[in-house]
């Protein structure tokens, strides 16, 4: 009977611990649209930290400022405090966005 009760109150607990860390953490959702592009999905994080990886396999990580037609800004560049990047939204093969805390 007592390991019976030893492994309830485990099990409670492990499951308390996973629910109570799932739902606390501070998560942003992120939803893809069917027909979105590039532009929009940049457009989307303008005020936040992205990484954006680029067709020649570099990355460059900083706040995007403002999307246009074919550019964006992004200020803040990480590893460059006095830097702010123009890059070419063609140019841009994946874009990494934070959604969640550990």
């Amino acid at each position: 009977m007592r390991k019976r009760d030893i492994a309830a109150v485990l099990f409670a607990a492990v499951f308390s611990l996973t629910a109570g860390s799932a739902m606390s953490a501070d998560e942003q959702k992120f939803e893809l649209k069917p027909s979105a592009g590039m532009s929009e999905v940049l457009a989307e994080q303008v005020g936040k930290r992205v990484a954006l990886r680029l067709g020649s396999g570099d990355e460059i990580e900083g706040t995007v400022v403002q999307v246009g037609k074919s550019l964006v800004h992004v200020a803040k560049i990480t590893g460059k405090d006095y830097y702010d990047a123009v890059i070419s939204i063609d140019k841009v093969s994946a874009v990494r966005i934070k959604v969640r805390d550990k």
